[in-house]
């Protein structure tokens, strides 16, 4: 069965949303930042904590991971930094 909407690995990373980890004092160094990107093809790279085991037994009814799909946390403070740069729908 198809999907609706597929990532596409060929995009770029073409800027980053919001702060960087650094900015937002979230990371020590340059190794384990979170981050958020926005791609060529405007779809959205998120790097966070894979915690797809931990929450995947609480999640609601209404929420799934299919298995090529992670559960990704970042700081609040770093989706907070990126408002400014996501464009309203």
């Amino acid at each position: 069965m198809a999907r609706v909407w597929e990532a596409d690995p060929s995009a770029l990373f073409q800027r980053r949303l919001g702060k960087s980890p650094q900015e937002l004092g979230v990371t020590e160094d340059r190794d384990g930042c979170p981050d958020i990107w926005e791609l060529s093809n405007g779809d959205i790279a998120v790097i966070g904590r894979d915690l797809t085991e931990a929450y995947g037994p609480s999640l609601p009814a209404e929420a799934t991971i299919a298995q090529d799909e992670r559960l990704v946390v970042i700081p609040g403070s770093m989706l907070r930094a990126a408002k400014a740069d996501i464009a309203d729908a």
